[in-house]
């Protein structure tokens, strides 16, 4: 009786078996929304931003198409089209969304008080209302500042450098801003003790940039400097442009307008880097740290690039001592 009963307790276990096999349930895939504000899809730029941020995810443990899903949308455009793209990600329903320059930060933020939100390139968050402080974000959104304000200096003394008799300097700028006032503000700062005056210019439409800056390109001895905004990564092409054909040396605040699209010269954060950082914060949130626990972090790294051609074609000789400085050149 003991022989047949443990051998009808045997065929009974393993009845069960499949049925224990078939209950277990395999990892859940986890959702990521991803905003990518100021470049398009096909831009090279927006591609390297897109391939750094699923590196670095899979290297926290997120592998796209296998444990995890990212959707991503390209935020090149009106302010209507980005609130459209911010819906489409909400309505999907991620755990984590990560989202790039204000413009994209702003209107996620609009979009959701929940479902936390993780920013790069973001100019001014306290200033815009994106955390409470930087140490202690206190909603559901932290990340990686742009740039601080100070680095605005930086680019006026540059110009400086690098311009012989500089007396004039334009300043591109969205006065509807917080971040575009506190930049030109410490471009106005340090302005005097460089004997140089500042002259705000508008970036509303491409008609106001190319009469203003015509304008001002009348009298001599001018620079102009392009600050950071949604709009001025709109009309790069046109400003880039303009300061080549009214021969103003310029100073751009993104690597690639110099390194790639023929700016002058420029000085500010690794792009790249900024997203790597991001994409970072993703992984540890969907492992179950929270954005209030996580705090909002300046850049570790900046690029000076510095264009060759263009100095040539404007008839500037770039002094030693700032070439020497420079993180690229293109020759």
């Amino acid at each position: 009786m003991r022989r047949r009963q443990f051998i009808t307790l045997l065929g009974g276990m393993a009845a069960g078996w499949p049925l224990a096999g078939h209950a277990q349930q395999p990892d859940r895939v986890r959702r990521i929304a991803v905003l990518v504000g100021g470049v398009a899809e096909g831009d090279p730029r927006g591609q390297g931003r897109k391939e750094v941020i699923l590196e670095r995810l899979q290297q926290s443990g997120w592998t796209d198409g296998h444990n995890a899903h990212i959707d991503f949308r390209w935020g090149l455009g009106s302010a209507d089209s980005m609130r459209k793209y911010a819906a489409e990600l909400i309505a999907l329903r991620p755990e984590v969304i990560l989202a790039s320059g204000n413009a994209a930060v702003g209107v996620m933020l609009q979009a959701t008080h929940t479902v936390p939100i993780v920013f790069a390139l973001a100019v001014d968050p306290v200033g815009d209302g994106f955390v409470d402080s930087l140490s202690h974000p206190g909603g559901n959104a932290t990340g990686f500042m742009f740039f601080e304000y100070s680095l605005s200096a930086k680019w006026l003394e540059l110009l400086n450098e690098i311009v012989p008799n500089l007396k004039r300097v334009a300043v591109l700028r969205d006065s509807a801003i917080t971040a575009s006032i506190g930049q030109f503000a410490v471009i106005e700062s340090v302005a005097s003790p460089l004997g140089v005056e500042v002259f705000p210019l508008k970036v509303r439409d491409a008609g106001e940039i190319e009469r203003g800056v015509a304008d001002f390109a009348r009298s001599p001895n001018g620079g102009l400097i392009a600050t950071a905004s949604a709009l001025a990564v709109a009309h790069e092409d046109l400003i880039i442009s303009l300061a080549a054909r009214h021969k103003l040396p310029a100073v751009y605040y993104e690597p690639s307008w110099a390194a790639a699209d023929g700016g002058l010269i420029s000085y500010g954060p690794d792009i790249i880097d900024q997203f790597r950082r991001a994409a970072g914060y993703v992984g540890r949130i969907l492992k179950g740290e929270k954005p209030s626990d996580l705090p909002v972090q300046a850049p570790t790294k900046y690029q000076l690039v510095i264009n060759l051609k263009t100095a040539k074609a404007l008839g500037l000789n770039i002094p030693q001592t700032v070439l020497t400085r420079a993180d690229e050149v293109i020759e």
